[in-house]
């Protein structure tokens, strides 16, 4: 079974935008998806990038324009200036890396629950109920909203160190042994690699 390590944020547009195609790819071909929230801004630091809202206008710009249009080409409702963004984003990490240990959801539900909340419903997935609410949307037990704060914040920074290490610089990343897929429109890619990995 090949592995697939995906590095998300779930408050990053493009992994939203990404919908649940990984997970209909890692199906199709039998792979293992272990989902690994990071600390975007760190990375972005470690590697040069600078914060969105501190990068040139055209390229602001630019971003805006995208995430609408790729939004409509995937069928997905989008409001590219959220009301709650940029939203706390650990404690929807921690409840990722709780349900995940937890296990009997469905994980890429979950992921992708609090990414829509974001991006097309307007809510706070820094609120316990918000993230309550994603949680039981995706078949895990509420109560893990908010549970183990500090180990998933220690996850998360494990989860960082570890992506910098494998060369990941923005979200999402997915990565098959030494390869990096950076961004949604590279899921194609990673379909294709999946596919002569056999």
């Amino acid at each position: 079974m090949t592995d697939i390590d995906y590095y998300c944020f779930p408050i990053s547009p493009y992994c939203y935008l990404a919908g649940l195609k990984l997970e209909e790819i890692a199906a199709r071909h039998g792979a293992r998806i272990t989902y690994k929230p990071v600390e975007l801004l760190r990375i972005f630091e470690k590697t040069g990038t600078p914060l969105p809202k501190d990068r040139h206008e055209s390229r602001r710009n630019y971003r805006n324009q995208d995430i609408v249009r790729v939004a409509r080409f995937n069928g997905l409702p989008i409001n590219p200036q959220p009301l709650y963004w940029p939203a706390n984003p650990v404690p929807a990490s921690a409840a990722i890396i709780a349900a995940q240990n937890a296990g009997g959801g469905d994980l890429g539900g979950l992921v992708h629950g609090l990414l829509r909340a974001v991006w097309a419903e307007d809510r706070n997935i820094a609120e316990d109920d918000v993230i309550a609410d994603c949680i039981e949307a995706a078949g895990f037990p509420r109560e893990l909203a908010g549970k183990g704060m500090l180990e998933a914040v220690e996850v998360l920074q494990r989860n960082t160190d570890e992506a910098l290490r494998r060369m990941v610089f923005g979200a999402p990343s997915y990565v098959i042994g030494d390869e990096v897929f950076w961004g949604q429109d590279r899921l194609p890619m990673l379909d294709r690699q999946l596919a002569e990995l056999g």
